[in-house]
């Protein structure tokens, strides 16, 4: 089978590339609105780019009814924004903060998470969360209209107890994260195993 992207609607596409490339790391990112209530809503078409500067894309599309995403909105606005990683413990919570429901309402209460205050940035990071980074706007593009992409310079990290040795910096085998694959399916990270021939990070 050959396919032509240019011949496929946006749909068609958006399927062919959460079906083939998996499983995709979640950023659970947590804003808060202008009038103050906090919102968190998951982003799968989400990465690091680089340690030096330490920066994280995101990419975001509309709503359903093609409005712009609260959570954009509020990174507009106010230039920051925290990504929190999701592991097998808070899964549940952010598959449920990914519906979409009215601005005056927060996803911190439908999904059961607490807020909990950052160092640099202003918005509430999730305390739940296994790993959250406070994140502050490098770049913002609006390749076409409805599609942002967001680089964030990552200024804090906070981290649950346990995950990261202190000494070495290595991330235990403690933390399992969770990846997207398509619709509502999702996978875990348990099964691992090493190649040889290269050298340790």
């Amino acid at each position: 089978m050959l396919l032509d992207f240019a011949t496929l609607s946006s749909l068609e596409r958006y399927k062919l590339f959460i079906g083939l490339v998996f499983p995709r790391p979640i950023a659970l990112i947590s804003t808060r609105s202008e009038n103050g209530v906090n919102n968190c809503a998951p982003f799968s078409f989400f990465n690091v780019l680089s340690e030096d500067p330490p920066v994280v894309i995101v990419s975001f599309g509309p709503r359903g009814d093609g409005t712009p995403k609260h959570t954009i909105k509020n990174i507009l606005r106010t230039g920051e924004f925290v990504v929190n990683l999701v592991d097998e413990a808070i899964a549940n919570g952010m598959h449920i903060s990914a519906d979409e429901i009215a601005e005056s309402e927060s996803e911190f209460d439908t999904a059961g998470f607490t807020p909990a205050p950052c160092v640099e940035v202003k918005h509430p990071r999730i305390a739940e969360a296994p790993a959250s980074f406070e994140c502050r706007t490098l770049k913002h593009i609006e390749l076409v209209p409805g599609r942002d992409f967001v680089f964030g310079e990552v200024r804090r990290l906070h981290v649950r107890d346990g995950l990261i040795d202190p000494q070495t910096k290595r991330v235990s085998d403690a933390y399992r994260p969770v990846g997207r694959l398509y619709a509502n399916r999702y996978c875990t990270t348990r099964q691992r195993f090493s190649l040889p021939g290269r050298l340790p990070d």
